[in-house]
């Protein structure tokens, strides 16, 4: 049988590339920063054709940004499944802490790829800066959400306590004692449950 240029056999074709491209743009953005690397490097070491970037990414922003979302799609994964193995509340909170202060130990660890992306552009308005905003105020709510069905007085602000404390491991355990930073965290989230 004999495929089209429009077939399925094009179509993977571009795919792999694809994932090739962003699969190289992420681990070289989180390793080395995002402004460091330019697209050059990227198609290198993706081994991918310019015209196949481009036919992919309309540019090096539009990469960005699919390196977020690809970032936010796979954290909102993660915690679906621990919401539904949990059941929610205090024993999501518990694994949420635990995972991030896993993350901030394991080999390689380079900080939070949104903060390290929303330091690189800064402008609000930029669309990368509003991808950083848009994976923040999910996880907020999310946690907001399981702190409301726990009865805590004030959901909002005992979120916005969760989110500081996970922005505070996640720089210290990139500059410091990554170990000392995830039991922060950790310790942190269990006062914020108890003290509802």
């Amino acid at each position: 049988m004999t495929e089209t240029k429009s077939g399925p056999a094009t179509t993977s074709r571009r795919s792999a590339a694809r994932e090739r491209l962003l699969t190289t743009a992420s681990r070289l953005f989180y390793t080395e920063g995002i402004r460091a690397v330019g697209v050059d490097r990227v198609m290198a070491e993706a081994d991918v054709a310019r015209g196949t970037f481009y036919r992919h990414f309309e540019g090096k922003d539009d990469l960005v940004r699919c390196y977020l979302d690809a970032t936010d799609h796979d954290i909102r994964a993660r915690v679906a499944v621990a919401a539904e193995k949990t059941g929610g509340g205090a024993a999501l909170l518990d694994v949420v802490a635990h995972s991030i202060g896993e993350e901030i130990c394991g080999p390689g660890f380079r900080g939070c790829p949104f903060i390290n992306a929303a330091a690189e552009y800064p402008d609000r308005e930029c669309p990368i800066h509003q991808a950083v905003l848009r994976h923040r105020e999910w996880f907020r709510q999310v946690l907001e959400d399981a702190l409301t069905t726990m009865g805590v007085t004030d959901p909002r602000q005992s979120a916005d306590l969760v989110v500081a404390l996970r922005d505070g491991a996640m720089v210290a355990g990139y500059l410091g004692d990554s170990r000392s930073a995830a039991r922060t965290l950790v310790q942190g989230v269990d006062l914020v449950v108890a003290s509802g």
